[in-house]
């Protein structure tokens, strides 16, 4: 599939904000970070600026953003119309939550609720969005048990990034949420190489035999294309990334996205509130990009079963 730079984004960006939203929601009900005008406001903001800049971006990639609100009328059947939904509710309770923290001061009882429930919208805006996809059934490195929780751990893991850079300029309890923030990115890179390892090694779904019936007389094979010329099925679904290719990427997003960030994770506890959020800040951005390079293979290494209409001995 062809990796467009707008859904790349959106996904890796609203995964982002609804991860940090998570933590904040958890965070401010349990007393693990103090309430405050500018802790409220800078996380927030961040919060809220990544999951909208993430939703509009995914409009990017419609052929006509301006009917995007078309889409939550079929949330009975459409994962896409359920996360657009889901985006919405979550805003109600995240905001009231906001608001107590920035205004009142507080994020624990009466507003601790609002906390939670944006805490519960957030999970359930991921799953739909990670179900956007899993739900795929033509495209086999999509519709995999592994694609769900990866999406989880991922919007966990980047959240906790940036939560651990507003709990150390803040405070807050920075050791417990490194730690967590450490084993969500554990999690994520055992599943996420898990995923690799069997999207390399299962044996494709479809073939050109039995997309026509004839693959029970031998190896089926093209005499004449569909299309004399690129359109616009080939160019979006019939993207090919070199082997090469994906191996280093692999080793980029592994590097750029866990052992860097890790590492200055564990500088970022030492430090503590003592410009702990520097090695944070830095751990945060790096292991984003890390995660915008996974997400790219997501995209680039799938295979449509429409790609055998189109020559492809399989996919």
């Amino acid at each position: 599939m062809h990796p467009a730079s707008s859904v790349i984004f959106f996904t890796t960006a609203s995964g982002a904000g609804y991860g940090l939203l998570f933590l904040m929601g958890l965070a401010g009900a349990a007393g693990l970070m103090p309430a405050g005008l500018w802790s409220g406001l800078v996380g927030f903001a961040l919060a809220f600026g990544l999951i909208t800049a993430g939703l509009l971006a995914s409009t990017f990639h419609l052929g006509h953003p301006e009917r995007a609100w078309r889409a939550m009328s079929q949330w009975r059947s459409s994962w896409l119309s359920r996360e657009g939904m889901a985006s919405i509710v979550t805003y109600l309770p995240a905001g009231i939550y906001a608001l107590g923290w920035v205004l009142a001061g507080e994020a624990r009882g009466f507003w601790g609720v609002f906390g939670i429930l944006a805490s519960a919208g957030a999970v359930v805006t991921v799953v739909c969005t990670g179900m956007i996809y899993a739900s795929l059934r033509t495209i086999r490195q999509w519709h995999h048990p592994l694609v769900l929780p990866g999406y989880l751990l991922f919007s966990l893991y980047t959240g906790g990034l940036w939560m651990t850079v507003l709990v150390c300029a803040f405070g807050g309890d920075v050791t417990f949420l490194i730690w967590t923030t450490i084993v969500a990115g554990a999690a994520a890179a055992a599943v996420k190489w898990t995923y690799w390892s069997k999207i390399d090694t299962d044996a494709p779904v479809t073939t050109a035999g039995t997309a026509t019936g004839l693959g029970h007389l031998g190896k089926v094979r093209m005499l004449d294309g569909p299309s004399t010329s690129k359109n616009f099925v080939m160019r979006e679904m019939g993207y090919r990334v070199a082997r090469k290719h994906v191996h280093k990427l692999r080793m980029i997003a592994a590097v750029a996205g866990l052992v860097v960030p890790f590492a200055l994770l564990m500088v970022a506890g030492i430090m503590g509130t003592a410009g702990g959020w520097i090695p944070a800040l830095l751990a945060a951005l790096c292991g984003s990009l890390g995660v915008v390079v996974e997400r790219w293979l997501f995209f680039a290494q799938a295979t449509h079963v429409v790609t055998t209409y189109y020559g492809a001995e399989a996919a």
